[in-house]
């Protein structure tokens, strides 16, 4: 499991309780449908439910910002301060109980909180997943797929819609995604910039060491990129859910002359290695995207792996740093 994933900070390998209420979309789609609500999520397993669920737990953080997007306050959110951390595009509005590490949740705090739904991810193991349903019904999506992760993404905010009532707005975010998308891929064609080569990574210190993680096609900025007319400069192979690759300060000799952005953490000083100890180091000052000035911090908060609010802000932080 990739630590990003897991603690939010990047690696070279692949990864908020207190009682409260929806916000007034959520509520108002559920009066709508007070009917029983039966799912099928990503492995398969029927959830039902007795109407569209109010109390909600979010083990993983792309749950969690699905469900603030969508006018849901969760009760629950594992690890509250990376999310704060990490995702500050879509901010929690409300103050949930932390259940634990999106790996490891504190099952005794899940069941303090009497959640109407669980909403989880096949990374949680199995054998966490199980005990969960023991407190309430679990809705584990597939967090991302390398072979469509756009449409994963829509498909997971569709899933978390359908389980809270709240599909006009799950509508709506879909629309404003696909006019971003359309917005951030004309200002980019008329400055000019169509097809340009372009390398997203994010990257981490470990015991002095630099970790580089490409994010290819397969990934969800990937994704994004290529819908905005850039063209992917990896060509490293992705892992098949979240389309990252791994690779050193080295690997970024194979990139050529590209733009380069990135996105790290203030909270997280040992997540920003371009700003931080490559300044100095020989291969990195020799790049030549390095050399030119061509290298992007995107704005911090913005979540990789997030939802359509996220990736709107991914967006507009492209398109103002290519055309700056």
């Amino acid at each position: 499991m990739r630590r990003l994933l897991l603690t939010a900070a990047a690696t070279v390998a692949a990864i908020t309780l207190s009682a409260c209420g929806t916000t007034e979309p959520a509520a108002d789609d559920a009066k709508k449908t007070a009917e029983p609500i039966t799912l099928t999520d990503a492995t398969g397993t029927k959830v039902e439910l007795d109407g569209p669920a109010a109390k909600v737990i979010g083990t993983e953080w792309n749950a969690v910002e699905s469900l603030v997007s969508l006018g849901v306050d969760p009760v629950g959110v594992a690890d509250v301060k990376g999310y704060k951390t990490w995702d500050t595009a879509v901010p929690l509005k409300n103050e949930p109980k932390d259940i634990g590490t999106r790996g490891e949740p504190s099952m005794d705090t899940v069941a303090s909180l009497k959640p109407d739904l669980i909403v989880a991810t096949t990374d949680l193991p199995e054998a966490a997943v199980k005990q969960l349903r023991k407190v309430a019904p679990v809705l584990t999506l597939r967090p991302a797929d390398a072979a469509d992760p756009i449409g994963q993404m829509t498909e997971n905010l569709d899933l978390i819609a359908k389980a809270t009532g709240t599909t006009q707005q799950a509508d709506k975010l879909k629309k404003q995604f696909e006019a971003k998308l359309a917005e951030g891929a004309k200002a980019l064609a008329d400055a000019g910039l169509a097809g340009t080569k372009y390398a997203f990574a994010d990257g981490y210190v470990v015991s002095n060491q630099v970790s580089i993680r490409p994010y290819t096609s397969g990934s969800l900025i990937g994704g994004v990129n290529e819908k905005l007319g850039l063209k992917n400069a990896w060509t490293v192979k992705g892992d098949e859910s979240y389309g990252l690759a791994a690779t050193d300060v080295e690997g970024l000799t194979k990139l050529g002359d590209v733009q380069f952005a990135y996105i790290g953490s203030e909270g997280d000083k040992a997540s920003t290695p371009f700003a931080g100890v490559l300044a100095k180091d020989k291969v990195w000052t020799s790049l030549p995207f390095v050399k030119k000035g061509d290298v992007h911090r995107l704005p911090d908060g913005i979540w990789m792996f997030g939802g359509p609010e996220s990736m709107n802000k991914y967006i507009d932080a492209v398109v103002a740093a290519l055309t700056k």
